[in-house]
């Protein structure tokens, strides 16, 4: 166990970020935050002891911040695996590189959990319009163009409807996977938590609503019908934390289909479809990550009220009704301190307990 009053290193400077900073302190540790952007435009320094801007894949700047810390551990999964080898020569990263390699590449990720029995939705990899042609003859459409690195929220995705709009699409020069459409009646989140002695315990899966390709609403509990699917994903999240011998909080996404669930994406990370356990869960999933990287013991995933709770993402504009939303005292409302608001941007969420 890492005692508090150590400093835990967190790469990326972003909300998740922030999140985990304030988790942090509330435990008597404090946060330092290594990321490409100046200080002023990170959120994560708003609540943090330190700040190092860099690059990513500077190795001689990672590895000085890496001396600056007890444990580094990342908000953020598009970052290049290699040179977190920097870290790892002076103190653990958690979770581990291969987690960030598998999930930040989808070939390699739907790959992986295919080796462990998982099911994704029928997928093949696009390197030239020849490969698009013949995936879509293959799998059929509609179907999901998508890059197969650094896409989230709904970007880096373009919608197959037809063989022809394949034929007329001018591809980007990236690798890309093209994804048949699943039927589902819903999604559905599993959201774990693993130390390194192999201690794994679940947080109850949300119901996930998305608009415009983002996170709009996650619902705890989750309905009856997704609700029965969520023991074979989270025996899918098991093999997948163990075979990566994962440390920290990891998330797994589902479609919930007539034929049982659907593996749709992994984030090696805290999430957003778990905030709503900051409020709704004994311990949330940004506590249980400090908790686990830093080898505590885990705190309690039970739910707070057995109603449950749903948790609102504020979009762009939407967290301008902030006093609206405090007028509400059920309301739980976190901005992120974002000081430009855009369209399709997280700004902020809301979260009532179900009593």
């Amino acid at each position: 166990m890492i005692a508090p009053g150590a400093v835990i290193g967190i790469l990326g400077g972003g909300q998740l970020g922030r999140m985990m900073a304030m988790a942090a302190a509330q435990l008597g540790y404090s946060a330092h935050v290594y990321a490409p952007e100046p200080r002023e435009s990170s959120v994560a320094a708003q609540v943090s002891a330190a700040y190092t801007q860099g690059a990513y894949d500077d190795e001689a700047a990672l590895a000085a911040f890496a001396r600056q810390v007890s444990v580094v551990t990342y908000e953020f999964e598009n970052v290049a695996a290699a040179p977190l080898a920097a870290i790892t020569a002076h103190v653990p990263l958690c979770p581990p590189a291969r987690a960030l390699e598998v999930a930040q590449d989808r070939v390699n990720e739907k790959s992986f959990v295919e080796g462990l029995g998982g099911r994704p939705a029928p997928w093949r990899q696009v390197d030239s319009a020849e490969d698009l042609a013949r995936a879509v003859a293959e799998i059929g459409t509609p179907g999901i163009l998508k890059t197969r690195r650094d896409g989230y929220d709904g970007k880096g995705q373009w919608r197959i409807m037809t063989a022809q709009d394949a034929a007329a699409l001018t591809l980007p020069d990236v690798p890309l996977i093209y994804e048949g459409f699943v039927t589902f009646f819903g999604e559905f989140s599993v959201i774990l938590v693993r130390k390194a002695d192999g201690t794994v315990d679940f947080w109850d899966s949300a119901q996930n609503v998305h608009e415009n390709g983002i996170l709009a609403r996650s619902t705890v509990p989750a309905p009856a019908a997704i609700e029965a699917q969520v023991a074979p994903a989270r025996a899918l999240a098991r093999k997948v934390a163990e075979a990566l011998d994962y440390v920290g909080v990891l998330t797994l996404e589902f479609f919930a289909t007539d034929e049982g669930p659907v593996f749709n994406e992994m984030a090696p990370r805290v999430h957003n479809s778990g905030h709503w356990s900051i409020e709704g869960a004994l311990a949330s999933q940004f506590e249980n990550h400090v908790r686990a990287i830093l080898g505590l013991p885990l705190g309690s995933t039970a739910l707070v009220c057995p109603g449950g709770a749903v948790m609102d993402n504020l979009i762009g504009h939407q967290a301008d009704d902030w006093a609206n939303l405090l007028a509400d005292p059920a309301n739980h409302l976190h901005l992120y301190g974002k000081a430009e608001t855009r369209p399709g941007r997280k700004m902020g969420h809301v979260t009532r307990l179900v009593r």
